[in-house]
């Protein structure tokens, strides 16, 4: 994995190799933080089915004040706490493993952060028999519905274009962006 931009731009890390991990691909981080770079410096910044950690250790290297990183798995969230020991950003970012699809209130309580001003659902496309998953809408509503965005912050979800996602209650979404066989999806709150 490379960081694009900002204090560490060009470091390089290695991601492990899993068939459930899907990393986000570099155009569409390039194109992702174009348009929320000018919310990033200074942010609370919370990474939802980390993965690799690419996005929220992207935003630490742009000028996110903390990241929140949430996986189910135990080891990719191993994984992301060694990089951000290497990286020297510890100190700004926390990582803990967790069902996005159940209740999110702990995060608040774990995170030592009650609402974000930026959050980004990376869920996984398909499981691992290559059948489609549908876990964009449920995660949605479950962020919604732990109230972690900020009122003027912004959510972001990829999911692939055959994917339906519905509007979680009280947000709306304001912009879609269109990559391949996937889409950013930009909500805010009403």
């Amino acid at each position: 994995m490379r960081i694009i931009a900002g204090k560490l731009r060009g470091r390089t890390y290695k991601a492990r190799k899993d068939v459930s991990v899907r990393p986000i691909s570099g155009r569409i981080k390039q194109s992702l933080f174009d348009i929320i770079a000018g919310l990033v410096p200074g942010s609370r910044f919370l990474d939802l089915y980390a993965g690799t950690g690419a996005v929220g250790i992207e935003a630490l290297s742009r000028g996110a004040d903390f990241v929140f990183f949430v996986d189910q798995s135990r080891r990719n969230v191993a994984d992301i706490e060694a990089v951000l020991s290497r990286m020297g950003l510890a100190a700004k970012a926390r990582a803990q493993p967790g069902n996005v699809l159940e209740d999110l209130s702990w995060i608040p309580f774990r995170g030592g952060v009650s609402e974000f001003d930026l959050i980004f659902l990376g869920p996984p496309y398909k499981d691992e028999e290559k059948r489609p998953l549908a876990l964009s809408t449920p995660s949605l509503a479950r962020v919604a519905e732990a109230n972690l965005l900020a009122p003027e912050g912004w959510m972001i979800c990829q999911h692939q274009v055959k994917e339906s996602v519905s509007t979680p209650a009280g947000c709306e979404m304001f912009r879609r962006q269109k990559y391949g066989d996937t889409f950013l999806d930009f909500f805010k709150r009403l």
